[in-house]
């Protein structure tokens, strides 16, 4: 039985079939049946050379060599319970056969210990075993000198170390059974926090994408179709008025086109390319009405900061120039030791904010307040939003250096990691 597939030791009814699942057991494996066919030679060998081996000897020799051999050859019974026990008991009737014509082969006994211990259930396998230790005695008992203490007790020895050594070999194969469990345990566990990871990294960048719409495109579209209003209001009294705002639709287009574009690359916003942040804000509070000041002495910031405190200067101003109609807008960025803080109040017509923040259960939830919360909380800062109905609106958000810096380390590594499952 030679083979890479080999019953359980365990001596469960479910023998066949389970194969040896280390190397280690596989190796103890070739040499159980390297030890039967080399204890098979030596005796047929000595045999012939004492003469004591007749022809009819030599041929249930032979037939054994073959019958056993054929246990690792055929994989019917590798894999047959049923031809698994029909060639057990052929291999056992032959050895039983040669070993009462010719006593010499008792000491084929010990690897057939192991083999009946590793094909039959317990409940089987130990009378079994006895059986093969009563054949060895009987066969000792036609030996010249008969039947003595030491003929007896030497097979009775073999059978317990036989014994002791199967249920050591059953307690190794229980181990690399439940080492198996656990690794393939591993691996479900491993392969289901991939997905979880994937379903996270999908869900926080649809959240991204719909603040990156709204901050962007959406808002540079209202832009649009409020100018193209205000354009059409114009004509035919005022077409110089119209034309400016025409030209302003076509600058604003053609600005929404390029925050497309690297939207699409995942690169920073038009808005910062080749300018510092403060002068990007300047330039966002340069229309009517609005003034920028800039506090403390400007440092680099991390390029998500910089992009969250764009994002908000732009939310904020669109919304107090498209709902509140303010007259007055001020943006305030200022640099600390140890935070940047950004402020942005307006004049105009102020809200309850506990309403706005506020939605109901089944609503869709607005991309506006909601989102700039979340670009800031995602850096470790916090925005506060401060309005009345009449009073206008304060916005105000600070940024701890510590914090931007260590959420845009984790940003970096999910990211890296994300695309590492992904992959």
């Amino acid at each position: 039985m030679s083979r890479t597939e080999t019953p359980t030791p365990e001596g469960t009814d479910d023998a066949v079939g389970h194969s040896a699942n280390t190397p280690a057991l596989r190796l103890m494996n070739l040499a159980l049946h390297g030890l039967f066919f080399t204890l098979l030679v030596v005796l047929v060998v000595r045999g012939l050379l004492d003469g004591a081996l007749g022809a009819a000897g030599l041929v249930i020799a032979g037939a054994l060599a073959a019958v056993y051999a054929a246990g690792g050859l055929a994989e019917r019974i590798r894999t047959d319970r049923l031809w698994a026990g029909l060639w057990l008991g052929a291999v056992v009737a032959l050895w039983a056969g040669l070993t009462l014509l010719h006593p010499e082969f008792c000491y084929l006994v010990f690897p057939l210990y192991f083999v009946c211990l590793h094909l039959m259930p317990v409940r089987w396998a130990v009378p079994s075993v006895v059986a093969l230790t009563g054949v060895v005695v009987a066969a000792q008992a036609g030996t010249p000198g008969g039947l003595t203490t030491p003929k007896v007790l030497g097979p009775l020895a073999g059978l317990a170390v036989a014994l002791l050594t199967a249920y050591g070999y059953a307690a190794l194969y229980r181990e690399s059974r439940e080492r198996q469990r656990l690794i393939d345990d591993l691996m479900r566990t491993r392969d289901a926090l991939a997905a979880s990871q994937r379903e996270a990294g999908r869900l926080a960048e649809r959240q991204r994408l719909a603040r990156e719409i709204h901050d962007t495109l959406a808002q540079g579209l209202s832009s649009i179709v409020l100018l193209a209003r205000s354009a059409d209001a114009a004509l035919p009294a005022d077409p110089a008025t119209a034309a400016s705002r025409i030209r302003e639709v076509g600058q604003t287009a053609s600005e929404n086109l390029a925050e497309a574009r690297r939207f699409v690359q995942a690169l920073t916003p038009p808005a910062l390319d080749d300018v510092t942040l403060t002068e990007a804000l300047r330039r966002l509070a340069a229309g009517p009405g609005a003034a920028f000041q800039l506090d403390g002495e400007p440092y680099p910031l991390p390029v998500e900061a910089e992009v969250a405190l764009l994002r908000l200067t732009q939310e904020a101003l669109a919304n107090a120039v498209r709902h509140a109609r303010a007259r007055q807008i001020a943006v305030t960025l200022t640099y600390l030791d140890d935070e940047v803080t950004l402020d942005v109040f307006d004049d105009g017509v102020g809200f309850d904010p506990q309403t706005v923040q506020t939605v109901p259960s089944g609503a869709r939830p607005t991309f506006g307040l909601h989102g700039m919360h979340e670009r800031i909380a995602a850096l470790g800062g916090s925005l506060t939003v401060e309005s009345a109905p009449g009073e206008g609106t304060a916005v105000a958000a600070s940024l701890p250096l510590r914090s931007v810096v260590t959420a845009e380390s984790v940003l970096t590594v999910g990211v890296c990691g994300s695309a590492a499952v992904a992959r």
